[in-house]
């Protein structure tokens, strides 16, 4: 079977950041730590002695925590505000009003960003698409919003605040954190989630040149305009959305937005409308972020558009008796393949120890299995173009992959990786071919084998099984580079290699089994790999 996923790392020079690996507790250090500073360096134009300022960066370093590290960390979004209070403001509040603030911005936040890691929402901290991003600008504009208003409610309640000023404060507070969120982050999703890096050239250092003209536009006659040149820095942003997609126009808005926070240093106050002055910068970030996700969402199709024109190409020269025929004996290389391996294992037991009948007897009795195997594959690759049904009965789902994973024993040891099997207790018996249904969990595990050993390290597969309503799910994850751009969801680009003796049929033949048993298969890159799931109609007992 084609190993079609290990040339994911051609396409996407992916690989794994190393910031998952470190521990817990440095993780939660740095998180803590980048809170303070960051509130630190954002406590300016503040409503009161309040930390209501302008643009408040701190809750999206909290949205990162969270979505990237899990929900381990969602305590620490109740401490950092603590400890922000009490090394940047001196505690302002009493004691009791601090512990309800802190209770009201963690638990804000912590709800919010816990609701981005349901499995329902489908959200990808990568922002791979304009739907992640519009999620989370949207959750982070409602939590927010919560925030603020239950926040000065809790000041004006305490009388710390006049009621006068709920308003005002609620709106500066709200767009602040909205604004810190918008700019924090997608610069930090994008760079840690993402592993493939824009680079640095000449077109970069011209962007950086325009964004401080830009800048030094605006604030070099800002008391006569009153900021009617904030404008110009549209220009910038734009032009880094078209060119470098989300990535690059991400790292323009922090750039922009801590060079508008600096040049407002230099205007008197009485001449900055703060909430206006916030609403350009709000505007301007969100404008900037939804011009790049679009600009991803293109080349994304065009990418795709590319691989099914090669998948088209490819089919064209497929047509040709003697590339069939190749493709066929590709398929039964597979059994024969492992035939051979355990013949020289029995030549070399001869050679080392004659007399030890039993484990040639053994290994002899696995070559043959495997030759009959091959024969198997013939006859069950020309039932499949027929679609038939005569070979399903109701097997355990257990027994497959216990099968599937003994098949391909040999090439997950030879690359290092180490196998995890879980199956739901509730898992019911699915009505399946065993030998097709182990064709496709083969190609899988093979393809996630070789997807590991192409990044020169060890790694996981794991094999999982769980019930979802009438069917059965099976999903295969690995450690591995993960999928190239173009393949996710599931649609697969059929008969599509970089390999120049690739034919490409390995992901779309699994793709066919499945479908042709009524199930759904369906691919997705992870945080620290890939993923293959699909599904197998349960029935009501199995045989053993």
């Amino acid at each position: 079977m084609e190993m079609q996923r290990s040339t994911r790392s051609a396409h996407a020079n992916r690989m794994t950041p190393r910031i998952y690996s470190a521990p817990a507790t440095a993780i939660g250090a740095a998180y803590v730590a980048g809170y303070v500073a960051l509130d630190w360096i954002s406590y300016i134009n503040p409503f009161a002695a309040f930390g209501i300022t302008p643009w408040n960066p701190p809750p999206g370093l909290s949205f990162v925590l969270v979505l990237l590290f899990g929900q381990r960390f969602l305590p620490l979004l109740f401490v950092a505000p603590l400890i922000a209070d009490l090394l940047v403001r001196r505690l302002p509040l009493p004691w009791s009003v601090e512990l309800l603030a802190v209770l009201v911005i963690g638990g804000g936040y912590a709800l919010a960003s816990y609701a981005l890691l349901q499995p329902r929402i489908r959200f990808s901290p990568s922002l791979d698409s304009m739907r992640d991003l519009l999620l989370l600008l949207g959750v982070a504009a409602i939590a927010s919003a919560l925030v603020a208003v239950l926040y000065v409610g809790l000041l004006v309640a305490f009388a710390v605040l006049p009621a006068t000023e709920f308003l005002a404060a609620a709106v500066q507070f709200w767009i602040g954190d909205v604004i810190g969120i918008a700019v924090v982050a997608p610069i930090a999703l994008v760079t840690l989630a993402r592993v493939r890096k824009s680079g640095f050239g000449w077109e970069t250092l011209a962007q950086l040149v325009a964004i401080g003209i830009a800048l030094t536009l605006v604030f070099s006659n800002a008391e006569a305009n009153h900021f009617q040149l904030f404008y110009l820095l549209f220009l910038p942003i734009v032009w880094m959305a078209v060119r470098g997609g989300l990535e690059a126009v991400a790292f323009g808005n922090v750039l922009t937005q801590a060079g508008l926070i600096l040049g407002v240093q230099l205007v008197p106050a009485s001449e900055v409308n703060v909430i206006a002055f916030q609403a350009l910068m709000l505007v301007l970030a969100v404008t900037g972020l939804v011009a790049g996700a679009l600009v991803d969402e293109r080349r994304n199709t065009e990418i795709q558009l590319r691989l099914h024109q090669d998948s088209l190409a490819r089919l064209a020269r497929l047509g040709s008796m003697g590339e069939l025929a190749a493709a066929i004996a590709h398929e039964i290389n597979q059994p024969l393949s492992a035939a051979g391996t355990y013949a020289r294992l029995v030549a070399d037991e001869l050679r080392q120890d004659p007399s030890d009948r039993s484990v040639l007897a053994e290994t002899a009795n696995k070559t043959a299995a495997q030759v009959e195997r091959a024969a198997e594959v013939v006859r069950r690759l020309r039932a499949l173009v027929r679609l038939d049904r005569s070979g399903r009965v109701p097997l355990k789902v257990d027994r497959i992959i216990e099968e599937s994973v003994r098949l391909a024993h040999l090439d997950l040891e030879g690359s290092n990786v180490r196998t995890i099997v879980r199956i739901d207790r509730d898992v019911p018996a699915v009505m399946a071919d065993l030998l097709q249904v182990e064709h496709v969990l083969i190609n899988l595990l093979r393809n996630a084998a070789e997807a590991i050993a192409g990044t020169g390290a060890g790694g996981v597969v794991t094999i999982a099984a769980r019930r979802t309503g009438a069917d059965v799910e099976i999903s295969v994850s690995d450690t591995g580079p993960g999928f190239p751009l173009g393949f996710a969801g599931t649609e697969l680009p059929p008969l599509s290699s970089t390999k120049p003796e690739g034919l490409g049929i390995g992901l779309p033949l699994a793709r066919s089994i499945v479908e042709a048993h009524g199930g759904r298969m369906q691919i997705e890159n992870l945080r620290d790999g890939a993923q293959v799931r699909f599904t197998l109609a349960a029935a009501e007992s199995a045989d053993d």
